[in-house]
């Protein structure tokens, strides 16, 4: 069933999902399910399964000259979308990027998810790799997140790379897109991202969902902007707790986001990373219950593999 379908099927209440991480390469499934079980009872509807591109490594050569080899740590999306599928009943949503992918590639992948049943994608640039200082396409890969919605809407047209296809079949994906409540970094100012949120829905985004937040008031301005301009689509909330201290550094100089100085100040009195994370899910949980009172369709939770304390924070909201 489409995202879409089922927020519609539960307008009467919030929903909660996830977004979990492939293994590490090497590893077996059980490390999913050691996540997924134990979130189970909560009943999400559908689970995200991010993607990460390859990175180049350099490893030195018997000669000792070094190779650039590329590596993909996190191999599986798809493979794993098609257990949670079948092992759980409920809808995988894999995260297809533009970074990594030729269109050709993607097109592939996309018919491969659609031969598995899968509805759902989450439609997204990617990352620069780590080594380039700006994100840089595949050859005849995608520039921007636009253009790979453009390509999944075509598809579901039944417009396909090779123009020679005789009657071609349609397929049927929901998409899912990223906003961001407080602008994508690479943006010029917030209403131009705003506007360039716009246009992925305009060329057949479905719903979106947003990058992490701690603080509420931006989720709720960044919804009322996006009604604003016309967009109408569900706009599920992101959501993510302060687990360690450092972490105070290193979500804002990764994330781009602001933390609230009441958290922050709350987080700086804490004697270790315990009492630290105690403070994040407490901020989370009361996050949480003051966006259900707002009425949001969802509540997406980013895991990051903690099952544990993505349970503690949905406990709270039985």
């Amino acid at each position: 069933m489409k995202v879409t379908d089922i927020l519609a099927q539960h307008q009467d209440k919030t929903l909660v999902s996830f977004e979990i991480l492939p293994p590490l390469k090497g590893r077996s499934i059980d490390s999913i399910t050691k996540i997924l079980d134990p979130l189970m009872e909560f009943k999400p509807p559908f689970v995200d399964v991010t993607y990460h591109r390859e990175e180049f490594e350099y490893k030195q050569a018997p000669g000792g000259y070094f190779e650039k080899i590329a590596v993909r740590k996190r191999p599986g999306t798809v493979g794993i979308c098609a257990a949670i599928k079948y092992r759980y009943n409920i809808e995988a949503v894999p995260h297809i990027l533009c970074g990594g992918f030729s269109r050709e590639e993607t097109e592939n992948a996309l018919i491969d998810l659609g031969f598995l049943g899968v509805q759902n994608i989450l439609a997204l640039r990617g990352d620069a790799r780590k080594m380039e200082k700006k994100f840089v396409p595949e050859l005849d890969g995608h520039a921007y997140a636009l253009e790979l919605v453009e390509q999944i809407a075509r598809m579901n047209k039944g417009e396909y790379l090779d123009q020679d296809l005789i009657n071609p079949v349609k397929t049927d994906f929901n998409i899912g897109v990223a906003g961001y409540p407080e602008k994508h970094f690479e943006a010029a100012n917030y209403e131009e991202d705003l506007l360039c949120l716009k246009k992925k829905i305009d060329a057949g985004g479905d719903y979106i969902v947003t990058q992490m937040f701690f603080n509420n008031a931006a989720y709720f301005d960044f919804v009322k902007d996006c009604r604003r301009i016309g967009i109408n689509v569900p706009i599920i909330p992101g959501l993510k707790p302060i687990t360690r201290v450092s972490q105070l550094n290193s979500i804002p100089s990764s994330f781009y986001i602001d933390l609230p100085e009441d958290l922050v100040k709350s987080v700086r009195t804490c004697a270790d990373d315990a009492a630290a994370k105690q403070v994040g899910i407490e901020w989370c949980i009361q996050q949480s219950k003051e966006l259900v009172q707002f009425g949001v369709p969802c509540l997406h939770y980013y895991t990051m593999g903690d099952a544990k304390t993505t349970a503690a924070i949905c406990k709270e909201l039985v």
